[in-house]
């Protein structure tokens, strides 16, 4: 962000609706991911009971979290791979930098990674002299705009085809109208063919570390991450500490789910198990803290480690359909982000956790069964302890929690609230209500429930 007022997630999420049209495209084309999730889910027999072994096993992992990551790096160490430690965002920066300042490299290219968006790591490079290419097809094109990703595992999601025709025509020379889908992923493989092929360096994130072999697991579907790791006589993969797993066996349950819960797809179009340098070359995995140690000692919040980066969440989260993930000015948008987010920076990013209709949805597809409806929940009870919530709102809920706990008080003002609503303009109402009321109409009350549910019981 710049030197001015970060701005916060109802002011984002505002100028996205502006463009209602784009709004309502947004959420279906994310929801047809989900739609696809829910598909693939039926085609196991009991796709719960995988959620809740994988659940255990990161439960597990994470309760044990010093003994797997020395035996990963004992293991990782035997195969002739160099493991470095990085306890925060500078320290790891430093370590990819100071690999280049020793072999003399200038040329860098780098598949997905969310990690390495956390740590600016491209920003820190290319402040160095150092050329970084992004070879994800989503990032590149967010690469060109110089925008960060707007999704977990579509970072260009946000995008029209058409806007991507135009980014391409203005970054890379394809005709000005031509917006083909295929048309334009071939322009993009021969545009960066020529990055590879002269590629110092190759990065990449990991999905999981193996510690029973100390291998490297990586899952794509454009095959980019295979060339940045194959081609150029050094790669250096960045490994939060949280993606380590125990063994072997435990792949397949991650795998499985995986692929089904990002994208639809019975398993991503390439697995790769890294397991060794390449012949002459030399292969670097560094293994991030950045406050994971410091999360995990957290009782409350500890269990958004198990999170696996798939962004099922967000695929169901009704909130970051219709506003998208840069109204949540943090690196990891939609419900985990807004988890992970005030945890680092509570000052700046606090509002995030209210940016949630608490509905669970996200919760009810996380692979790996994190309560996200839960810790946010907790982070609102902490912006209400730290008096961040406005005197305004803490009033009315006040008021309103009061209300409910009186059973006689809460059904006068049902009574009273039906009567009024026949004669006041909704446009009153929208006042108080908000900002959620510019968006939505209250539909017109004829009876309280209380009375509806009454009748209803009645016929039966």
């Amino acid at each position: 962000m710049g030197g001015g007022k970060m701005k916060r997630h109802a002011e984002l999420a505002e100028n996205f609706l502006e463009n209602k049209e784009k709004s309502l495209w947004h959420s279906d084309a994310v929801w047809s991911v989900r739609k696809k999730r829910d598909l693939l889910a039926l085609e196991i027999k009991d796709f719960e009971g995988l959620r809740n072994l994988a659940s255990e096993i990161k439960l597990h992992t994470l309760t044990h979290l010093d003994e797997y990551l020395e035996t990963f790096e004992k293991n990782a160490l035997a195969r002739g791979i160099k493991v470095h430690w990085a306890r925060n965002a500078k320290e790891c920066n430093d370590i990819v930098y100071d690999i280049a300042q020793k072999n003399g490299s200038k040329n860098v290219i780098k598949s997905k990674s969310m990690l390495s968006e956390e740590i600016h790591l491209n920003q820190y490079l290319e402040k160095r002299g150092l050329e970084v290419i992004e070879t994800d097809l989503g990032e590149r094109i967010i690469q060109f705009q110089k925008q960060t990703p707007s999704h977990i595992v579509l970072p260009a999601i946000h995008l029209k085809r058409e806007e991507v025709g135009s980014i391409f025509h203005e970054n890379i020379g394809t005709p000005k109208d031509n917006s083909d889908p295929t048309f334009l992923t071939h322009a993009a493989r021969a545009h960066l063919r020529e990055k590879f092929l002269k590629a110092d360096i190759g990065i990449s994130g990991v999905n999981y570390g193996v510690a029973e072999t100390g291998e490297i697991v990586v899952c794509t579907n454009e095959g980019n991450a295979d060339l940045t790791m194959g081609l150029p006589k050094i790669h250096i993969a960045l490994m939060g500490i949280e993606k380590v797993i125990p063994r072997s066996e435990h792949l397949s349950v991650f795998t499985t789910l995986l692929a089904r819960s990002a994208t639809g797809q019975p398993s991503t179009v390439y697995t790769s198990h890294i397991a060794a340098p390449k012949e002459g070359g030399e292969m670097h995995v560094i293994l991030v803290d950045n406050d994971r140690s410091k999360f995990l000692s957290d009782e409350r919040l500890f269990e958004a480690l198990k999170c696996i980066r798939c962004g099922a969440c967000l695929n169901t989260c009704p909130v970051f359909r219709h506003t998208g993930g840069h109204s949540y000015n943090y690196i990891i948008p939609g419900p985990i982000g807004s988890v992970l987010a005030p945890f680092r920076n509570y000052k700046n990013y606090y509002d995030m956790a209210f940016a949630c209709s608490l509905c669970a949805s996200c919760s009810n597809v996380c692979p790996v069964k994190i309560p996200l409806d839960r810790l946010l929940f907790h982070h609102r009870q902490s912006a209400v302890e730290n008096k961040t919530v406005s005197s305004v709102e803490k009033s009315i809920f006040s008021f309103v929690t009061f209300s409910m706990l009186h059973p006689f008080v809460w059904k006068k003002l049902n009574q009273s609230a039906v009567f009024f609503m026949k004669f006041i303009p909704m446009k009153f109402f929208n006042l108080f209500s908000m900002g959620w009321g510019k968006y939505r109409n209250l539909p017109k009350a004829a009876k309280p429930f209380s009375q509806l549910l009454k009748e209803h019981k009645e016929k039966l």
